[in-house]
């Protein structure tokens, strides 16, 4: 009973909705803008019908792997550069315990082996408001980001975490 429970297990799903804009629109468009089109999108992907649509999709595709397109990016200059940015602010890190004890840090990046940039933020370990951003860009854009927010933006290190 177990075999053919554990066989029709498909494991975790993860819902990533996305939007495309040109550069030149996000430039142009006033941040409350920005703002609204990421709620839009996010808006259909937060409710009962559209996971219970996505479960309908694993069992129909279940033998066929999927990946979003923005994963699988060819990396050709022609399709332009592609960005994810997600947000880790209320994944509870601090309420995970594997058994020896809660994490001092954590994090959920996978790595996609795709050409897409990704940015999340995540709630620090210290729990003072400060946040971890984790950053998998290009070489020009990271110098880009670090020029333009050396400011904000500080280096993670052992001390700040208190290793």
């Amino acid at each position: 009973e177990k075999a053919t429970i554990m066989a029709a297990y498909f494991g975790n799903m993860l819902s990533i909705p996305f939007s495309e804009k040109r550069i030149g629109e996000l430039k142009e468009k006033p941040l409350s803008w920005v703002a609204d089109t990421i709620h839009e999108c996010l808006e259909t992907a937060v409710t009962k019908e559209h996971f219970l649509g996505l479960i309908d999709w694993v069992e129909a595709h279940r033998a066929k792997p999927a990946l979003a397109k923005i994963y699988a990016g060819s990396g050709n200059e022609d399709d332009g550069s592609a960005l994810v940015v997600s947000s880790g602010q209320h994944f509870p890190v601090s309420k995970v315990d594997f058994g020896w004890g809660k994490p001092t840090f954590g994090s959920y990046h996978f790595p996609w082996g795709g050409e897409a940039g990704y940015i999340m933020p995540m709630s620090s370990p210290k729990g003072n408001g400060d946040w971890v951003v984790y950053m998998h860009l290009l070489k020009g854009h990271l110098e880009i980001i670090e020029m333009q927010t050396a400011h904000l933006l500080k280096p993670l290190t052992c001390d700040y975490l208190n290793f």
